[in-house]
């Protein structure tokens, strides 16, 4: 006799352990709050739909905080193993020039939600949408909430997936976080991740610079740097260099109430190559010199000068350690709702190798609603549907 599972939420790891339960041991219910599946997939989808990164997977596994926790998943099944198992659904991949993979140009991001789906209407799984939980009853069976009736799901497996706190749009609010506490199950009040910072600009840079990007700088913070681009904003900046860092931004901005990140406008030369360059102008202005010599726009300048004296930028010394180290004061973060995706969660400490609550047996926890963070560029849905895979291997072949 098929046993039942019950998965709760109907995003990426959802729809991937869907995808992989044995449907000879298993008649699986999905259950979604929203009228559809997979909306984050659709918004996340939007302007290019990032699927994974290309990189080589002992790199790839760098990205993650912590590393030991997702590594075991990542391995099972990796950015390859994704790129593979699409294909064998139908939709193909491709490397861009960033080395992140997308879907072949011409196929949208709803057509691989459709071939998702398709999989798992040959596998007969149920999906039940606008059904949402509303946490355990006294004998740990589930209170799910439908067109305002109440129903009580008994099922012998349980497998939540319901997703972080950010872009509410999707359904994704994070107020299931009261249900486990009920339970005595330790959870983290969730804080954004990849997204903006806030600096407090002088209005006069931000007349000239808004909207403006820092292109091909380096920056650092809480000793970890990253290359790349950002985006001058009159919040402050954005952009995959900075999301890149703010698990050090957050850190310091928890314990300190500001953070340091330092800016790097040249990072192929060093302090001492520039100052050479500097030295060597002639009869030219020095503004005109640094731009000629150094290759530093417009931007950048205004940048140097927000941050320096007059005095101080016409000391060598001072301004080309200025050039490999601007400091800009963070003050915050974007709200929750702005950020692409969240830590905070279920506590680590309370799921075991296979993502079940110790607490709870047969209950069973992945995706972001578990305290872990990455980077966007595709390793954010890597782990969703690797952590899916991962507990359909092991329930296919334990229970």
């Amino acid at each position: 006799m098929k046993k039942s599972v019950a998965i709760i939420g109907g995003g990426a790891s959802a729809l991937m352990l869907a995808a992989q339960l044995d449907e000879t041991k298993y008649s699986v219910t999905l259950y979604e709050r929203n009228a559809a599946v997979g909306r984050k997939l659709l918004v996340a989808g939007d302007g290019g739909f990032n699927l994974t990164h290309s990189e080589d997977i002992e790199q790839f596994i760098e990205r993650y905080t912590p590393v030991s926790f997702l590594e075991k998943s990542i391995r099972s099944f990796s950015n390859n193993d994704l790129r593979n198992w699409l294909k064998s659904i139908g939709i193909e991949t491709y490397v861009g020039t960033s080395k992140r993979v997308f879907p072949v140009k011409g196929i949208k991001p709803i057509e691989v939600l459709n071939a998702i789906l398709n999989v798992l209407k040959q596998k007969n799984v149920v999906i039940k949408t606008q059904h949402e939980w509303k946490g355990w009853g006294k004998d740990n069976e589930l209170i799910i909430e439908h067109n305002s009736q109440v129903l009580n799901v008994k099922s012998n497996i349980t497998v939540f997936a319901m997703g972080g706190a950010s872009w509410k749009v999707t359904g994704s609010d994070g107020n299931w976080l009261n249900y486990f506490k009920e339970k005595e199950i330790k959870t983290i009040s969730f804080q954004a991740s990849n997204c903006a910072v806030k600096i407090n600009w002088d209005k006069s840079f931000l007349e000239k610079a808004e909207g403006k990007s820092l292109k091909n700088i380096l920056v650092k913070s809480g000793g970890k740097e990253k290359k790349g681009e950002l985006v001058i904003t009159t919040f402050g900046l954005e952009g995959g260099a900075v999301y890149a860092l703010i698990g050090q931004i957050r850190k310091q901005l928890n314990e300190q109430k500001e953070a340091i990140l330092l800016v790097d406008l040249k990072p192929l030369l060093s302090a001492e190559e520039i100052k050479n360059k500097i030295n060597n102008r002639g009869n030219k202005s020095l503004t005109k010199h640094l731009e000629d010599t150094l290759n530093l726009d417009k931007i950048q300048m205004e940048l140097l000068k927000t941050v320096l004296s007059k005095e101080q930028f016409t000391s060598v010394e001072v301004l080309a350690d200025k050039i490999k180290n601007i400091p800009l004061i963070i003050s915050g973060l974007a709200s929750i709702d702005e950020a692409i995706s969240t830590v905070g969660g279920i506590s680590l400490n309370e799921v075991d190798e296979n993502f079940q609550l110790k607490k709870i047996p047969d209950n069973y926890c992945i995706g972001e609603m578990l305290d872990w963070d990455a980077p966007t560029g595709g390793y954010l849905l890597q782990a969703s549907f690797s952590m899916g895979y991962c507990l359909a291997k092991h329930l296919n072949e334990t229970k």
